[in-house]
């Protein structure tokens, strides 16, 4: 018995380790009001619409703040977590701004092609003025109330000069020069008034095409320059006219909507009364707000006419029946015209079907617009789930102040990309959560380009390492404490950037736990250096790969480089590196070989010249030469514009030396006179 137990081979015992569950998606559902674990409806396939513009004038840095924000979380999901996004985006081409915008546009042209007199201006701006006074008084928006104001004021002052000019009988160079001024200062005052006389007259469709057509085409130029993704499928509301009929009478049909007066209107109460459906799942509180409620009808909407269709307050438009000088289509009702919120339904309905894992939109949308999209939607599809994730990206303020395109309190983005490229801006976006107030500021800014600066540095000097002479062996070799050190902290980061883009895709605590590595690998460097020791070329390139990967996930790297930031802006500069470094290195050892030859003989002009290849030619092509004693040059390629800024700083702290040096000089003299 004794040997039968000594040979019986015993199972050997295994057991999986403990606490090593992977974090899972969660992401911050507006619907919910809190972070929920993200599970598609089908799969590895998401469905995702976006609220994409209203196109009617330029794109504003409020837009970026959504798209760009939307760019990275959709970038996250499909290339870190390999989920299949599938993205819908519609523009909006028929709304009241657009019609308003339309007509005032026209009806100005119009105007300009009469050529009026500098009298006739006077005399028209002044009575565009007691127009303006009128609306003036009846705005109770402190807020659009001050914009009024200034806007009043700069008239007036505009005004004043010509009207001293034409008693002065002053030259018609100089009356014209002030009728110039005047109507550059008071175009959107004529405009308003135009449109009060003439606006119902009106008639022609195209001049309702034509505004939304140029503004969509800078839209996708803007989008393009911010390296933003193209949807996969995008949405024009004049093309789905048809379809939003057809939805708006299924809502009929279903007893949800009711006709008035040639209009069709959502019944709120009725549906917030069905035991199946709930109004405003995202901000109940919200229901009975009229402010928003007449925002979300829109400017031309907004008469006593038309609350008096209305069974509730609270019911909105699902179709407009068009007034004398706007836009009209057929419809069972008569003529009319899409309301806002229906088109994003019909739309999303039509390409994505009875629901959706994710529908995006900016903070201020929720409410009407997405509460209204979701009762509609539910109407329609019979259902209580149209949206599973709502997200909202929070909003943009300008150095603390609110964001408004109607209080002409925005930049551009084209004018934002004047002052910094579309990788700083995305920096700035990433350093912030997606659904969190961003304030765009000269701070903001600044935090972005020193951010991006330290992490070009970075891979610039790991580049300058993997460009040394190497055999296949020395990159085997053998590890000390300091790589083994530095690949435990690699391999940490790597878990806390997971756990970090698990959590919301918190970017902001990424790029943290990024700066950390790259402060630990230039330790190394350093410490390497010190010692007259390489720093292991595998282990740092491995780094930079993951790095370079990360950025290339959010966007702020668009070639196909394996390691680094392209350096220029534009596409020509992909391959530049590789094409030019051979180059720069055989002029970097040749200035070497002069470098050394002349501090043996101690020639001090070739030394000169030598300094100023590093300091005044080189730099004006892109190029960093990098003299540290004992060791070979480091050569770096980088952007130009980037190198000059650098030169110039460091002229004002010489100059700004040499100045205290010059002080110090004439007080020990004057010390030395009055001793």
């Amino acid at each position: 018995m004794a040997a039968a137990g000594k040979n019986k081979r015993t199972q050997p015992h295994w057991a999986p380790p403990q606490g090593t569950a992977q974090p899972k998606l969660c992401l911050y559902n507006s619907l919910t009001r809190n972070k929920d674990v993200f599970q598609p409806q089908n799969g590895n396939q998401v469905k995702w619409y976006c609220c994409g513009p209203t196109v009617y004038d330029a794109s504003h840095m409020g837009h970026a703040r959504s798209y760009i924000s939307f760019d990275i979380l959709r970038r996250v999901l499909k290339d870190y977590f390999k989920y299949d996004v599938f993205y819908c985006m519609n523009i909006t081409d028929i709304d009241d701004k657009i019609i308003k915008r339309a007509r005032q546009n026209y009806l100005f042209e119009q105007y300009m092609e009469q050529r009026p007199s500098a009298t006739q201006l006077l005399e028209n701006v002044k009575l565009a003025s007691m127009h303006f006074s009128a609306k003036l008084e009846e705005t109770s928006d402190p807020d659009k109330k001050q914009m009024l104001e200034r806007m009043q004021k700069s008239v007036r002052a505009a005004l004043e000069p010509l009207e001293n000019g034409l008693q002065k009988n002053l030259s018609e160079g100089e009356v014209n020069k002030y009728a110039e001024t005047l109507l550059q200062e008071a175009k959107d005052t004529l405009s308003e008034w135009l449109d009060t006389k003439l606006g119902s007259q009106v008639t022609d469709n195209s001049i309702f095409s034509k505004l939304p057509k140029f503004w969509e085409e800078e839209y996708h130029k803007d989008m393009a320059a911010l390296n933003v993704l193209s949807p996969d499928v995008l949405t024009r509301v004049s093309e789905y006219v048809p379809e939003i009929v057809d939805f708006v009478q299924k809502i009929v049909d279903n007893g949800y909507g009711y006709v008035s007066n040639g209009s069709v209107y959502f019944d709120t109460l009725k549906f917030d009364a069905s035991e199946k459906h709930t109004y405003a799942k995202l901000v109940p509180e919200a229901v009975g707000d009229q402010k928003a409620l007449q925002e979300g009808e829109g400017d031309l909407s907004i008469s006593v006419d038309r609350l008096n269709e209305k069974r509730s307050p609270n019911d909105f438009a699902l179709w407009k029946s068009s007034k004398p000088g706007e836009p009209s289509w057929d419809s069972p009702w008569g003529k009319g015209r899409p309301g806002w919120h229906i088109e994003c339904s019909a739309m999303a309905g039509s390409i994505l079907g009875d629901s959706m894992d994710i529908h995006g939109g900016g903070f201020d949308l929720r409410f009407p617009h997405h509460d209204n999209e979701l009762a509609q939607s539910e109407a329609y599809f019979d259902n209580d789930h149209w949206v599973r994730y709502f997200l909202h990206t929070g909003h943009l303020t300008i150095a603390g102040c609110k964001m408004s395109k109607s209080l002409k309190n925005f930049i551009t983005i084209k004018d934002a990309l004047k002052q910094h490229t579309a990788r700083q801006l995305r920096l700035a976006f990433l350093m912030h959560s997606w659904k969190d107030t961003l304030d765009y500021s000269k701070n903001t800014m600044e935090s972005a380009i020193q951010y991006e600066k330290f992490i070009s540095e970075f891979f610039l000097n790991v580049k300058d390492i993997l460009r040394g002479p190497a055999d296949v062996t020395s990159q085997y070799e053998k590890w000390e404490n300091q790589e083994i050190e530095l690949n435990k902290s690699f391999y940490d980061k790597k878990k806390a950037v997971h756990e970090a883009l698990c959590d919301n895709i918190d970017t902001r605590t990424v790029l943290e736990e990024l700066r950390s590595l790259v402060s630990q690998c230039n330790s190394y460097i350093a410490a390497k250096k010190t010692s007259r020791q390489m720093p292991n070329r595998m282990l740092l390139e491995n780094i930079s790969i993951y790095l370079t990967h990360i950025f290339k996930v959010f966007g702020a790297i668009e070639s196909e480089e394996a390691i680094g930031f392209p350096v220029g802006r534009n596409a020509h500069a992909l391959n530049l590196e590789s094409t030019v470094m051979p180059y720069l290195h055989v002029l970097s050892e040749f200035r070497e070989g002069v470098r050394q030859i002349a501090k043996g003989k101690k020639v001090l002009e070739v030394l000169q010249l030598c300094d100023s290849l590093r300091d005044d030619i080189l730099p004006e092509h892109g190029v960093r030469f990098e003299d540290h004693e004992g060791l070979p040059t480091v050569v770096k390629l980088v952007d130009r514009d980037t190198l000059l800024k650098e030169r110039e700083e460091k002229e004002k702290v010489l100059h700004f030396i040499l100045q205290i040096i010059f002080i110090h000089l004439i007080l020990i003299i004057h010390h030395l006179y009055l001793s």
